[in-house]
């Protein structure tokens, strides 16, 4: 009996796949456009994108300057979307704005057009143009809907894309500090810094610029060494007074007091030569 049911079962299912890819198939060849708006809907709702998506780019021109075009519009863009394009979607969110600047739909499909720039951006070893692409849309978003409800996750993703543009710039530093590029490292941490003021790695850029001008110095020339290593001291200075406790202080200080050693030990030999 159980075999016999589930063969039913299976017979149906197969039945109703059927008849519905022949209805699919009838309406898609077929000239009643009201009935493919409807299909592509019933579709799009059951998130079966493929089917929907060809189905509302033919209404698309049938529906070309008509009051349907609108919705039809959104729910394309909206395919492309969802079936990860995010390149024309992208496109077609910022023109559908631009066609429709009073749907109901505007605000929201301006917010998808620099969402879309978001989904594709990739991670923060590649490189960052979507990045910087998303940020800016999003800014753009804000500055045209200062009042929208979407706000908070709009600043929402552009800290989190800010957070990548850092972690990117300080381990592009690390990579010259790795390589022993200490003079390309400090200016990069410094870059960093400069460029974000409020970096979660403030830190310990500011340690690795004190440790990487600490290296280079002691890797300098003689005639070059004690300025070179008075200049580390500086930036140990500055490193203490912004984080006066740090995970990073008993390394800092020892590097501090290995410098003055060494510094006063230049300075004593100078004298003796004299």
């Amino acid at each position: 009996m159980l075999k016999k049911g589930f063969g039913i079962f299976v017979f149906c299912a197969i039945f109703a796949l059927l008849v519905s890819c022949s209805d699919y198939q009838r309406v898609m060849k077929g000239k009643d456009y009201d009935a493919k708006f409807d299909m592509a809907l019933k579709y799009y709702n059951k998130k079966n994108y493929y089917k929907a998506f060809p189905l509302f780019e033919e209404l698309m021109a049938i529906y070309r300057g008509t009051a349907k075009a609108e919705r039809t519009y959104y729910y394309y863009a909206y395919c492309n979307y969802y079936s990860g394009d995010y390149e024309s979607a992208a496109f077609d969110f910022d023109n559908f704005t631009r066609t429709f600047p009073n749907s109901e739909y505007a605000e929201e499909c301006s917010f998808m057009h620099a969402n879309c720039f978001y989904e594709d951006s990739p991670g923060y070893s590649l490189d960052q143009t979507n990045t910087f692409k998303a940020i800016e849309q999003l800014q753009l978003f804000a500055d045209r809907y200062p009042h929208s409800s979407r706000l908070p996750k709009c600043n929402g993703m552009i800290d989190e894309l800010r957070l990548k543009l850092e972690r990117k710039d300080f381990e592009n530093a690390t990579l010259y500090y790795g390589t022993t590029e200490y003079k390309a490292a400090i200016a990069a941490y410094k870059n960093l810094i400069n460029d974000y003021p409020a970096t979660l790695y403030r830190e310990e850029a500011l340690f690795m610029i004190l440790k990487s001008q600490y290296l280079y110095a002691d890797k300098s020339i003689e005639s070059k060494k004690q300025e070179r290593m008075e200049q580390a001291l500086a930036y140990y200075n500055e490193f203490v007074i912004a984080f006066p406790v740090s995970k990073f202080g008993k390394e800092a200080g020892l590097l501090a007091e290995s410098l003055r050693k060494k510094i006063e030990k230049i300075t004593t030999d100078s004298i003796s030569l004299k």
